[in-house]
């Protein structure tokens, strides 16, 4: 498992919502956009979580596939010659 920090942020206005999250909080981390939506008091809507729950999961796909085929990085070659 990646120890990487996922960094996801939100400019609306003056308020900023900015979500730090590693792969094992991922869950947690949909949850909490679903709160912060259902909540009266914050201008985050339901149209904010879905895009941003969308940002998630597309990146969790691109990390999937990512270790599912190792791609090698140009400096490898270079390695190798």
């Amino acid at each position: 498992m990646s120890q990487d920090i996922n960094v996801l942020a939100l400019v609306k206005g003056a308020e900023r919502y900015v979500f730090l999250y590693d792969d094992s909080s991922r869950s947690e981390t949909l949850r909490t956009l679903g709160r912060y939506a259902s909540n009266p008091d914050l201008s985050f809507t339901w149209y904010d979580a879905a895009v941003l729950s969308q940002k998630i999961r597309q990146e969790s796909q691109k990390q999937k596939a990512t270790r599912r085929f190792e791609i090698p990085l140009p400096s490898d070659s270079d390695e190798l010659s």
